[in-house]
């Protein structure tokens, strides 16, 4: 395998999108395009991966940047000829250098390990054949199907305009030959650029290989130039991560109404109900049951753990045999032991539940330590926040917390007490016993309760 650069060229303005966001960090499935784009060349071990930027100043390296990525600018958008030539001072003069683009950004490692295979003395275009090849270069073969020339929609003729085999822009090219190459390309065109794909014909002329490799699938070569062509792209995407989540066993309730942004991984038998979300890093252990409506992120679920409709999870550890939701909200740095139970409308951030533990209605709880066996009532809450700093709530293992309930922290509700109901906690407890706050009950007899005055009706 020859020395690979990878430069991906990014300095499109995208005017169709109506945006003042960079064409190339619109998202799809939840990371930018060009992010999709980079991965792929990631997979190619390359010796270098250049980003040619331009529109948008330095939004893309601050969105992008990582220690093996190298951004050069591009002045003036005067084409991809002219963004190529940009990188060459990174380049250096060995092997091949593959050139990709920020907004085509479903481009496969297979495909990508294809083009290069040929090695560095030859040039590869990536083609597809597309339905509709509206605004792509055509493939201009002779009778023997010999590629003779790439031809740009603009200064195409009607019957080259008729051809559906298609330059996606991607190429491989000896990088030696690269800077010979790009001095003689001249802006003799419609859009007055200088178009990169004019050095095939050099090629030729120099008597260069030029070979053609066609993308497994015409999707693969599809870029984004408008919102509608991005809507289509995530919907593709969508509909491949469902595939590859069903072939490996998961069910899911209707694979048109799943989004991943991001990477799931499931283990046997998982369910997963309609409309639901999964973002950044999620992994569902064996026979874990998703809910409908569902929005996961950055998660671990345990096996036989069952996530009812409408819940919510960020940045959480959820063990084995527990029972969320529906209608929990469940915060970063939050871990669950294993059957524990978080019923609707209960609210945990930074908590840390024991064992068969269980907050089962209309509970927030922050900022705290749960032993084994606790019940915490319905409407008790964690006061953490005194304004200015959090605190935090230790309750012990077998204790019981009435409803209505406010934990003052910091404060700890010791191992095996009973909290009453409508208590206010604001200082430690001892184990055991029952915790209370002195109440008073009255009734007023003859008491008469407001009522609403009529229009017109005169005051008492």
């Amino acid at each position: 395998m020859p020395q690979v650069n990878v430069v991906i060229l990014a300095a499109g303005q995208g005017k169709r999108m109506r945006s003042r966001l960079p064409k190339v960090l619109h998202p799809l499935a939840g990371r930018p395009l060009i992010a999709h784009v980079i991965a792929a060349a990631r997979a190619l071990k390359p010796a270098r991966i250049c980003v040619v930027y331009g529109h948008g100043g330095e939004q893309v390296p601050q969105a992008v940047k990582a220690a093996d990525l190298t951004f050069v600018k591009q002045q003036s958008q005067l084409g991809t000829g002219h963004a190529l030539a940009q990188a060459l001072p990174h380049l250096g003069s060995a092997g091949l250098t593959l050139v990709l683009y920020g907004d085509v950004p479903l481009i496969g490692e297979e495909t990508l390990a294809a083009m290069i295979a040929g090695g560095g003395d030859r040039l590869t275009l990536l083609t597809a054949e597309l339905d509709d090849p509206t605004g792509y270069g055509r493939i201009v073969r002779n009778r023997r199907g010999t590629l003779q020339a790439i031809v740009e929609e603009k200064d195409a003729s009607s019957t080259q305009r008729a051809i559906r085999e298609v330059n996606t822009g991607a190429v491989a090219l000896p990088t030696a030959r690269l800077a010979g190459w790009l001095a003689k390309i001249r802006s003799r065109n419609a859009q007055r650029e200088y178009y990169l794909t004019d050095v095939t014909a050099l090629a030729l002329a120099d008597r260069v290989a030029v070979t053609t490799v066609r993308a497994r699938t015409s999707w693969e070569a599809l870029g984004v130039n408008s919102r509608e062509q991005l809507a289509r792209l995530e919907r593709i995407y969508q509909r491949e991560s469902a595939a590859r989540l069903m072939d490996a066993g998961v069910t899911l309730a209707d694979p048109l109404r799943l989004d991943v942004r991001g990477a799931l991984s499931c283990g046997a038998d998982v369910r997963i109900d309609v409309n639901c979300v999964f973002e950044g890093q999620v992994k569902l252990a064996d026979q874990v049951v998703v809910g409908a409506n569902c929005v996961i992120g950055d998660a671990e679920i345990g096996r036989g753990t069952r996530i009812e409709p409408f819940t919510l999870i960020d940045g959480a550890r959820i063990g084995a045999g527990c029972r969320i939701g529906p209608y929990a909200r469940i915060r970063p740095g939050t871990r669950l032991a294993e059957e524990v139970h978080v019923g609707n409308f209960v609210e945990m951030k930074a908590a840390e539940i024991g064992a068969r533990s269980k907050a089962n209605h209309l509970s927030y709880v922050g900022d705290a330590a749960v032993g084994r066996d606790v019940n915490i009532g319905a409407g008790t809450i964690t006061c953490n926040y005194d304004g200015a700093n959090k605190h935090r709530t230790v309750i012990e293992d077998d204790v019981h917390i009435g409803s209505d309930v406010q934990l003052v922290a910091p404060v700890t509700v010791a191992k095996g007490a009973t909290v009453g109901a409508g208590t206010t906690v604001w200082k430690n407890t001892p184990p055991g016993g029952l915790v209370i706050n002195a109440k008073t009950q009255e009734h007023r007899p003859g008491w008469k309760r407001p009522r609403k005055k009529r229009t017109g009706e005169a005051e008492d």
